[in-house]
């Protein structure tokens, strides 16, 4: 099973947990596994319309999704995908 990476802030959301198991084979099927496991982390992660919010970035490795294939980025059974919002703030 492919692996999801939970950082910090949303491990209250996943009972503390900062790596997840999860079913699919694509990295937006493994989102969607992760949100039913764990429902209340979708408001975080989705938007209304259903889309991830802007400020979600998804690593497959060490690749942003957003240069592979998006949300159809192909997920093996070893896999590992990183979960990182984004972060603002500052002077």
């Amino acid at each position: 099973m492919p692996t999801l990476r939970i950082p910090s802030p949303l491990r209250p959301y996943t009972d503390g947990s900062g790596e997840v198991s999860v079913q699919g084979n694509t990295v937006g099927e493994a989102l969607d596994d992760l949100t039913s496991q764990y429902p209340a982390l979708r408001q975080h992660l989705f938007n209304g319309d259903g889309h991830v919010r802007p400020f979600v970035n998804l690593y497959l490795h060490e690749e942003n999704i957003k240069q592979l294939q998006g949300m159809d980025t192909p997920v093996a059974v070893d896999d590992r995908i990183l979960l990182i919002p984004s972060i603002a703030g500052g002077r």
